[in-house]
């Protein structure tokens, strides 16, 4: 039997999502979890994979079981078990053909920028002290919708066996006079690519990259020629959509 399991998390003090050798991980936490309470050894699969210090507003993962489970009575202990830091929605059980990465048909990740100093965001927003053009950095956005190879975007050196990815929204929305969240959606993301994404567009919001520059960037498809990668802890994962 599968059972997916809705989550968030403060990606703060995390090395990721997936469990790591020498650090401590999301999945590793929620394993942990799993094979306590229900006694027996349990692997789950996550959605997608976030980098170090990268939050999930949502994230899912599956596992299997031999034995039916009270999804509501899971959620609940697992919720007493858990660090602060994770928050369990939901335990349900789906289709054994359901699956968590795969059965996935668009992620949504959004990230967070403030241009005047404040306290309250600078844990979970990057904070820039220059001015940009937001309406350039749309312009530039909106040609993302245009391309399929995303490796101007992909972390170098990346095991990948595609660079392929269908983005269908990518913009800039303003909630303050100074703050603004990028939101892109995709089927699929590569490993880096939404903050180099985000650290291209924002040179072109500097001025130091032209429209025409951004997009000989993006069909070049060399991370050497993309800007910098931006600071993980301003990136959530919002949505995931089946």
């Amino acid at each position: 039997m599968r059972y997916f399991i809705t989550l968030s998390y403060d990606g703060t003090r995390f090395h990721g999502w997936q469990v790591q050798p020498n650090g401590i991980s999301v999945q590793g936490e929620l394993d942990r979890g799993l094979t306590l309470l229900l006694r027996t050894e349990v692997h789950t699969t996550g959605a997608g994979r976030t980098d170090a210090g990268v939050h999930a507003r949502m994230m899912v993962a599956h596992f299997d079981t031999d034995t039916e489970v009270d999804g509501q009575q899971l959620a609940y202990k697992l919720n007493k078990l858990l660090p602060r830091d994770i928050s369990i929605q939901r335990v349900e059980r789906v289709s054994d053909a359901l699956h968590a990465r795969f059965s996935a048909t668009s992620r949504t990740y959004r990230y967070y920028l403030h241009t005047c100093k404040d306290p309250f965001l600078r844990h979970y927003s990057c904070e820039l002290h220059y001015p940009l053009d937001f309406d350039k950095m749309n312009e530039a956005a909106r040609l993302l919708l245009s391309y399929e190879d995303f490796g101007a975007f992909c972390k170098a050196h990346a095991d990948v066996k595609t660079t392929l990815c269908h983005v269908t929204r990518a913009e800039w929305i303003q909630t303050a006079p100074s703050a603004w969240y990028f939101e892109i959606t995709a089927n699929r993301f590569l490993r880096n690519m939404v903050r180099a994404v985000v650290g291209t567009l924002i040179e072109v919001g500097r001025g130091r990259l032209s429209i025409d520059g951004f997009r000989r960037v993006v069909e070049g498809r060399q991370r050497s020629d993309a800007g910098e990668s931006m600071p993980a802890n301003a990136l959530f994962l919002e949505d995931i959509q089946y």
